[in-house]
Order: structure tokens, then C-alpha cells, then sequence
């Protein structure tokens, strides 16, 4: 298993770690299998969306914004209730699919770590499962 870290500039942010998961399937020697990346926190997330237009970031993290707005009146006392809803909206995990040593992603994917309370640093797991040949 690979641990990645992030840092987070903002309190809502998506940052692409395509590059970083990537490395950790080179290096794993896996030819065809699984890449699973997991996001252990409970106010963060990750996902695979579009790399090629960064209003499509913008939109994503707006809409959420809309649709779970920080100023809200939530019980919980930490004051980041949004944030814990936004990461169950998005998930903690994705699955990939490696082929040849490699992520298999469309044309314009990136894979995103989503951070909904920074900024922080944070941890990313990233597990290949398969064989070498």
C-alpha cells in the first residue's frame, strides 16, 4: 500500500492526484488489476471527474456548496457538518482499473482528492491488487 499526502490550500478544494496514484501503480510491478484509492476522513472525499476545463472543478465544489452551505444551523459542535456531508456525497473511495501498468482513464479524467474542511494536510491510501504479468 502507498500513502500519499495533501496539502490543502482552502476550506474547499479539489486537487488532482492523478500523478501520485499513478507512481503508486508503477511501482507496485502490477500489470492488470484493481487501483482502490481511499480517503481516510471524515470530511474529505475523492473522485474521478474532468481534468480539462477547471470551471467543471469550480461547478462542482459551487453546487455543493448550494446544495450544503456551511452556514446552516447543524447540531453538531465542531461547526463542519457540511463538510462531514459533503464527503458522504461524494464518497471516500474509487476504483480503477489497471491495464499494462497503468490507470486506465478517459481522455479527460483526472482522479481528485476533495477537501471540504482545510485547509489541512491529509492522507490518501492507495492499495493495487493483481498480477504482474
Amino acid at each position: 500500500m502507498t500513502v500519499l499526502s495533501v496539502q490543502t490550500a482552502s476550506r474547499c478544494q479539489l486537487v488532482s492526484i492523478t500523478e501520485q496514484v499513478s507512481r503508486a501503480v508503477e511501482q507496485s510491478g502490477i500489470k492488470q488489476g484493481i487501483c482502490v484509492v481511499y480517503v481516510p476522513h471524515t470530511t474529505a472525499g475523492v473522485m474521478i471527474n474532468e481534468n480539462a476545463d477547471p470551471d467543471v472543478r469550480h461547478d462542482i465544489l459551487s453546487h455543493l456548496e448550494r446544495m450544503v452551505p456551511f452556514e446552516c444551523s447543524f447540531r453538531h459542535v465542531e461547526g463542519n457538518s457540511a463538510a462531514h456531508i459533503k464527503s458522504v456525497l461524494v464518497g471516500h473511495s474509487v476504483t480503477l482499473i489497471v491495464e499494462k501498468g497503468a490507470l486506465v482513464l478517459g481522455r479527460w479524467q483526472d482522479v481528485y482528492f476533495a477537501e471540504f474542511d482545510g485547509p489541512r494536510r491529509r492522507l490518501v491510501y492507495v492499495r493495487v491488487v493483481g498480477s504482474p504479468g
